[in-house]
């Protein structure tokens, strides 16, 4: 079954579904129509005996007389059989002919005295039977029994009927409602198998700049729109890893040619302190570059362990690395949570940043606002223009200005990566470039809650 088309399986299971409950109402109404003809033939016999039992006991000679006892009951005559108290017949309808009601059944009416049904079979012929008690005052029948019956055919033929017509509709509601769940499945699916083809020609072409055809709105409009995104982002990723392979590429070509051409002077002219001091620059340069690629490419959960890092003291350490004077203002500890390692290098890049590309004083400010942590780090030039501050941070950007000199360009793009994998972001104002991070526990904070985890934790429930 699952591996029938959807279209075979929707149409397969409405008909079945359909077919199910035609059936159920089928049986129902199959019931409640042969419980109501049966009931409405009990109510004409009970009927006829009471009259009968009256006609015993108001008119005692009338029973004989010819057709007394014959009523037609919906176009057929009701069979009546009297029996006085011994079970002798004193009269009987016409209808009866030769045949004996008293045969078919022992009346308990004369015995016990009370109304009863019962079915039996005359000639072959199914009937339903009543047998009521007469009076003791009257005729010759005082004290018997009234038997009235009545055949069963038709009922019984007109109940097969409804249940041949009601299993006959349940048969054509099958399949139509099937061929109709076909169709609205086969319009429904139409959308999913142009989406279908538009991610097949994608994937066939590899090209995510491509999108999938939108096709109004609901469930499968909100999937066009997802995968789009998605799309959309794979795009956006390949392009961007494509930018990172020729910015790195065009980085990397430098100093490696660099180091070709020291390595060819050793080569030739031998080793002096002068070449190998280049290699040694040249390799430490390229050493630098890959690993602040590394560092670029190493995504936000890979930070091994965050603990509590006092961002003050990291900008003192960072300050103490300078290659120039930095002043640190820093009026309370401040606390927030990561990896000190990666912290602690975003600032020294943005120290280094501003002894290198900016002019004295270089100061670092550390505070705290709200539930924020920003540490600043300015200098006394004149900073970025607002178009510079757009693109500062993007990887191997460097401003007209600094273009030729030591760096790889990949220092600020390395403070806004650390920062957004700590849950904050980086901001220039002119030559201020503000980390923003949030506030976390200090180490006595955390220690004291550790503590209180492993004592609650060994505390007997």
């Amino acid at each position: 079954m699952t591996r029938l088309p959807l279209r075979l399986r929707v149409a397969v299971a409405a008909g079945i579904g359909l077919l199910v409950a035609v059936a159920a109402l089928g049986a129902a109404a199959r019931y409640i129509v042969g419980h109501e003809l049966h009931a409405a033939q009990d109510r004409a016999l009970r009927g006829r005996a009471a009259d009968v039992a009256r006609l015993s006991a108001s008119a005692p000679a009338l029973l004989t007389s010819p057709g007394a006892l014959d009523a037609p009951n919906g176009g057929e005559d009701l069979l009546v059989e009297v029996l006085d108290r011994h079970g002798r017949i004193v009269a009987r309808s016409a209808a009866l002919g030769g045949r004996l009601l008293s045969e078919t059944a022992v009346p308990t009416a004369i015995r016990d005295g009370r109304t009863s049904y019962g079915s039996a079979a005359l000639s072959g012929e199914p009937l339903r039977l009543f047998a009521a008690p007469l009076p003791d005052t009257g005729g010759m029948a005082a004290g018997g029994a009234v038997l009235v019956a009545s055949t069963t055919r038709e009922i019984d033929r007109t109940v097969d009927r409804v249940q041949t017509l009601i299993l006959l509709c349940a048969i054509a509601a099958a399949a139509i409602g099937g061929a109709l769940a076909a169709l609205l499945t086969q319009r429904g699916l139409a959308p999913v198998r142009r989406l279908a083809d538009a991610a097949a020609a994608i994937e066939h072409t590899g090209d995510p700049s491509r999108r999938l055809p939108a096709d109004g709105g609901g469930e499968l409009g909100a999937l066009t729109r997802t995968l789009n995104a998605m799309l959309s982002s794979l795009a956006q990723a390949r392009s961007a890893e494509r930018r990172l392979l020729a910015d790195a590429s065009h980085e990397l070509r430098t100093p490696i040619m660099a180091l070709r051409g020291n390595v060819d002077y050793v080569a030739r002219h031998g080793a002096d302190p002068e070449a190998m001091a280049d290699l040694r620059a040249d390799v430490d340069r390229l050493g630098r570059l890959v690993d602040d690629l590394l560092v670029l490419e190493r995504p936000a959960p890979a930070i091994p362990e965050r603990v509590p890092v006092a961002l003050d003291r990291v900008a003192r350490e960072a300050a103490a690395a300078a290659t120039v004077p930095v002043t640190v203002t820093a009026h309370e500890p401040v606390w927030v949570t990561g990896e000190e390692a990666a912290l602690r290098r975003a600032v020294e890049n943005m120290v280094a940043n501003a002894a290198v590309h900016g002019a004295p004083p270089v100061t670092v400010a550390v505070r705290r606002e709200g539930d924020r942590a920003r540490l600043s780090v300015s200098d006394g030039g004149s900073g970025l223009s607002a178009h510079q501050a757009a693109v500062a941070f993007d990887r191997f950007w460097r401003a007209p200005a600094a273009r030729g000199r030591a760096g790889s360009g990949l220092g600020l793009a390395i403070v806004r990566a650390t920062a957004r994998a700590h849950g904050g972001d980086v901001e220039v104002a002119g030559a201020t470039f503000t980390i923003d991070l949030p506030i976390g526990p200090s180490d006595g904070e955390s220690s004291e809650t550790r503590q209180r985890s492993r004592v609650a934790s060994r505390t007997p429930r």
